[in-house]
């Protein structure tokens, strides 16, 4: 069992009894899975050893997505999926950042609030895409994840998205490349984020429950010239389904607080911040998402359903390079999950059948 888990084994129900008046029914569902996380109430699988004959009983994961137990191998295959959807040539990441100002308001209204983050920044690289002064090309592609977490668990939402260097013309039918190093000019892009989250925000009749003075501060945008895919895929994919804080970042649990690690921005120094355990789980539980809510999003000729296929478009990229692009990285192997062995001998064990939650099983026999 992961160190989060044992934390919310130990200290999840009494978050759960102090604050059972105001805690939201998604934070409930997220605590009340990582405390059952490997026990009998996801029911279990009969093991068998072929050496030892010994039978082993090893209970279910509950598999949310925000259980820290249950997202290593989810992990992997998204990026052996992601490797091979690879396009040629350069590559950005783009991080549009809310200001500190607006993050109360996010807070109190995530669906809404996330759902003009990416309705807002997706846009703002549409637009300037298009915009003759830069690329000129009406169908760029890229991809975003959302994340809310700052390294220290504060409530800090963002959106990173990965871009090749270029986009799509569906007036004739060519890739116009960017520069190398230059994708958009982000102070346009923070300008136009701010105009169309303002409008989003609008549109829902929630304008007068934000600060003016937000409207008149410089955004942050960021934006990095990060070669080949792959380098952006392996840096993005632990995130991909990692959630605020990883089990290898707890020290120890000790007199009712938690103790981790964490590093400040452009620092490689380890530090080690405490919180009260009420307090640990407060700030992990902030960033659960609404109940359904896609934090991986595809635009464009990226898109799921874009009409031009990816084999067609790096042909494309090819060509507008005259086939000067250097080859791309091979794919890792499909992940495979690793062997379960028999704690006495050693030996893989052998599936041998399931066992249903006890719940279900009341009702197999009802």
């Amino acid at each position: 069992m992961g160190a989060i888990n044992d934390i919310f084994r130990i200290y999840g129900p009494h978050y759960l009894l102090r604050f059972r008046d105001a805690i939201p029914n998604n934070h409930l569902k997220v605590t009340q899975a990582i405390i059952h996380c490997k026990s009998k109430t996801y029911g279990a699988m009969l093991y068998n050893c072929p050496q030892c004959h010994q039978p082993h009983l090893i209970f279910r994961s509950c598999g949310n997505r925000h259980c820290p137990s249950c997202q290593h191998h989810k992990t992997q295959l998204w990026l052996h999926r992601q490797m091979k959807r690879q396009l040629p040539g350069p590559h950005f990441l783009i991080t549009f950042t809310i200001p500190e100002q607006l993050r109360p308001f996010i807070r109190a209204n995530q669906r809404l609030g996330y759902q003009a983050m990416f309705k807002a920044s997706s846009q703002a690289l549409k637009t300037l895409a298009a915009d003759k002064q830069f690329i000129g090309a009406d169908l760029p592609g890229f991809w975003g994840i959302l994340h809310t977490w700052g390294r220290q668990l504060q409530y800090h939402p963002h959106v990173h998205y990965i871009a090749p260097g270029g986009a799509l013309s569906t007036k004739d039918h060519s890739w116009h490349p960017s520069r190398s190093d230059f994708f958009l000019p982000v102070r346009a892009l923070s300008r136009l984020f701010r105009a169309k989250f303002r409008d989003e925000i609008s549109v829902a009749g929630l304008l007068e429950k934000i600060d003016p003075l937000v409207w008149e501060i410089d955004w942050n945008v960021h934006s990095q010239a990060v070669g080949e895919t792959t380098s952006a895929l392996k840096y993005l994919a632990p995130y991909v389904f990692r959630v605020a804080i990883s089990n290898a970042r707890i020290v120890k649990v000790e007199d009712h607080k938690v103790f981790f690690r964490y590093r400040k921005p452009k620092s490689n120094r380890w530090r080690t911040m405490a919180l009260d355990a009420m307090e640990f789980i407060r700030r992990f539980l902030q960033h659960v998402l609404p109940t359904g809510f896609m934090k991986i999003r595809h635009y464009g000729f990226l898109s799921l359903s874009s009409s031009i296929p990816l084999p067609k478009a790096s042909l494309l990229i090819q060509l507008a390079s005259a086939f000067q692009l250097p080859a791309l990285s091979h794919p890792p192997d499909p992940p495979v999950l690793p062997a379960i062995l028999c704690r006495i001998c050693g030996s893989p064990l052998i599936y041998h059948h399931s066992c249903p939650p006890p719940h279900q099983q009341l009702l197999d026999t009802g």
